[in-house]
């Protein structure tokens, strides 16, 4: 099911209809329904809320899943509230259950505003011309936690997680992929050396490892950060990839330039006030940069990972 954030006190079902109007619905016992956009404006009319954005349609800001749908309501619902007051229209906040659904709905062009990964990035722009906008400064690392009274202490210890299980957020985060890379570098194969389990979200992979399901987690050091300090506590890093670019906002092809535009420069306003900066600091974000597109392109091998892993039978 698709996460998204509400307005306060509206019910999901009418926030639901006003992401899907379609014409006349029918109910489960085959009866017709009145339209989905009437009921909003009915609702909205008996409530006393007057409609603060005209009729314009809502728009779609997708959040690729690497938090919960919790953590990325409460992440992301301030920069989009100040979206909304610049641009004169709704926000919604949409994520996805896995990456492998992110990532087609993105290619299918859901989202008109896309926050992702950098290697997601290259096929949202390869796929569905989404053009980037600004990326975060502050780079991306892959994590491999453990527990904090295990016996692995540091790097030379890696070769201890032969026969060991490890969980992953997702097998097509691009920390994930990094990581697989990193253990390789010290002889390590995936599925022969050592086996993984996919947890779904980093903060999942995390409480595999702190209840003692598995020997370690994969995990980015944004979530890391994000952990309540009760849990990151009960976690220890053993070893860390390179530097990686970091999240990266686009928007589709649909929104002119001059909404484009429009979106790049509240980003950058909304950077420089204190609620922007208390956003950057509290998710390790550091400010935004310029995207370049031959940084984007240094990820098309994990990119094409991907997109062979997304073609592979289950």
């Amino acid at each position: 099911m698709r996460s998204f954030a509400q307005w306060p006190g509206l019910p999901r079902r009418i926030l639901h209809a006003l992401m899907h109007p379609a014409g006349n619905e029918r109910r489960a016992d085959g009866q017709s329904c009145p339209p989905a956009r009437l009921l909003v404006w009915v609702w909205l009319l008996i409530a006393g809320i007057q409609p603060a954005f005209g009729a314009d349609k809502p728009l779609t800001f997708g959040i690729f899943p690497h938090l919960t749908a919790r953590q990325t309501v409460e992440t992301y619902r301030p920069l989009a509230d100040v979206l909304e007051k610049h641009l004169r229209r709704q926000v919604v906040i949409y994520t996805a259950r896995d990456f492998k659904t992110f990532v087609e709905r993105t290619r299918q062009g859901e989202y008109d505003i896309l926050l992702t990964a950098p290697h997601l990035a290259w096929l949202a722009r390869q796929d569905a011309g989404y053009r980037p906008l600004l990326k975060y400064v502050q780079p991306v690392r892959g994590l491999l936690v453990v527990k904090s009274d295990s016996p692995l202490d540091s790097l030379d210890s890696l070769d201890a997680l032969r026969g060991r299980t490890i969980a992953a957020a997702d097998p097509l985060a691009v920390v994930t992929l990094a990581l697989h890379a990193e253990l390789a570098a010290h002889g390590l194969r995936r599925n022969i050396d050592y086996q993984t389990t996919d947890a779904g979200t980093h903060l999942n992979a995390a409480m595999q490892v702190i209840n003692g399901r598995t020997d370690a987690a994969m995990l980015g050091l944004p979530t890391y950060r994000l952990m309540p300090p009760e849990l990151r506590q009960q976690v220890r890093v053993l070893a860390e990839t390179p530097p990686l670019s970091s999240l990266t906002y686009l928007t589709h092809p649909r929104l002119r330039d001059a909404e484009a535009q429009a979106v790049r420069r509240t980003l950058l306003d909304f950077a420089a006030t204190p609620e922007g900066q208390a956003f950057m600091l509290r998710g390790g974000f550091g400010g935004f940069a310029e995207v370049d597109g031959h940084e984007l392109s240094a990820f098309r091998p994990y990119a094409l990972q991907v997109q062979d892993m997304l073609r592979a039978p289950r």
